[in-house]
């Protein structure tokens, strides 16, 4: 038998998150599946969300895209507590996890399998009706895209599950081959989880930018072939003298700031391929000219991480994708504020973490 309350992060306005300690644990329906959060990790989009950024709190041409009041987290895991009647192929106490979106299965995007741009757009962690992991129990609805952890798994690396599966996408989406120089702007939890991916897929060079000489420092041992800190060299001219001139083949933006997107315009050869990841805080403004006229460059997104989970499950496990001391820092929910402040970074951490156990 479930206890009636529970212990919740909840968020009401922007930098107005309160924890509370009798917040009502969520019903099971007959299609769904209740689990015990073992952990919930904090992504650079909780600390955006909290701050208020345009992306998620809209402004005056663009309606709020969150749903208050909704409790925060989408990196979390748990083991099955409760099921409903209809639920099939699961039982009690099975460890699992879940893509971050709750797809519709109705619209246009989820009936032609491509379910992680469902056109309502439902996730956890940003909306009242699926509320995230930021808590201690957590509901799993009808359409939740579930997956199996193993039960060996340690749990700082299942903590990395859904943002390596990002990282996949990501560079997924990059279509890197064999004789491409790669540039990875940003070493932090997800441009890690790119590195050790994009080293798989064997490129000629993998490059790795960030500001920070200890993130470049674990960047280098998660495969990067060379780092350079744009804060003291100049990453333009480095790779254009690395390319005989014509700059790299492929840039992935994983930093959410507006430079290194402006960096990666200029850093790139013609006829070349940008990978945008990142959640801005505002808008970046760009000299468009660049990407049309002037070098006919591939612009792609990537959201999400469709159909990546059980690769990533399965080579985080074995050991080919690097995890080594990516989750840095693990706190108490009742530690909320000083879990926070460590997630941007200020001490060098890379992933921070709540635990339930």
């Amino acid at each position: 038998m479930l206890p009636k309350t529970m212990k919740a992060l909840v968020a009401y306005g922007k930098n107005d998150y309160r924890l509370e300690t009798d917040y009502p644990v969520p019903e099971c329906g007959p299609d769904d599946i209740i689990i015990k959060t073992e952990a919930c990790g904090i992504c650079a989009g909780d600390l955006k969300c909290m701050h208020g950024a345009e992306r998620f709190w809209g402004d005056e041409k663009t309606p709020s895209w969150v749903q208050p009041p909704f409790i925060p987290g989408h990196e979390f895991l748990g083991r099955i507590v409760e099921m409903g009647e209809n639920v099939k192929g699961w039982k009690l106490g099975d460890r699992i996890t879940a893509d971050q979106i709750v797809p519709c299965g109705e619209c246009r995007f989820c009936k032609s399998g491509r379910y992680w741009m469902c056109e309502p757009h439902a996730t956890f962690g940003f909306q009242k009706n699926n509320n995230g992991g930021m808590a201690e129990y957590v509901r799993y609805p009808k359409t939740a895209v579930l997956h199996r952890v193993p039960e060996e798994m340690p749990l700082e690396k299942a903590l990395l599950i859904e943002p390596y599966s990002c990282s996949k996408h990501c560079v997924d989406r990059a279509q890197i081959g064999n004789e491409d120089v790669v540039v990875i702007s940003g070493a932090g939890t997800l441009g890690l989880g790119m590195i050790t991916y994009a080293r798989m897929k064997n490129p000629e060079k993998l490059i790795v930018l960030d500001m920070l000489d200890e993130r470049l420092e674990k960047a280098k041992e998660f495969g990067a072939d060379l780092v350079m800190n744009p804060g003291k060299v100049d990453v333009e001219k480095e790779i254009k003298a690395l390319t005989e001139g014509y700059g790299c083949d492929i840039y992935i933006e994983a930093t959410g700031h507006p430079s290194s997107v402006i960096q990666g315009l200029n850093s790139i050869r013609k006829l070349g391929r940008f990978v945008e990841f990142s959640v801005f805080g505002s808008a970046a403004t760009v000299d468009w000219s660049i990407i049309g006229d002037g070098k006919e460059l591939d612009v792609l997104g990537s959201h999400l991480s469709p159909y990546c989970y059980p690769f990533v499950i399965e080579h985080i496990n074995k050991g080919d994708l690097k995890t080594e001391g990516v989750v840095s820092s693990v706190y108490r929910l009742d530690q909320w504020k000083e879990a926070f402040d460590k997630a941007t970074g200020r001490d060098g951490d890379l992933k921070v973490a709540f635990t339930f156990e």
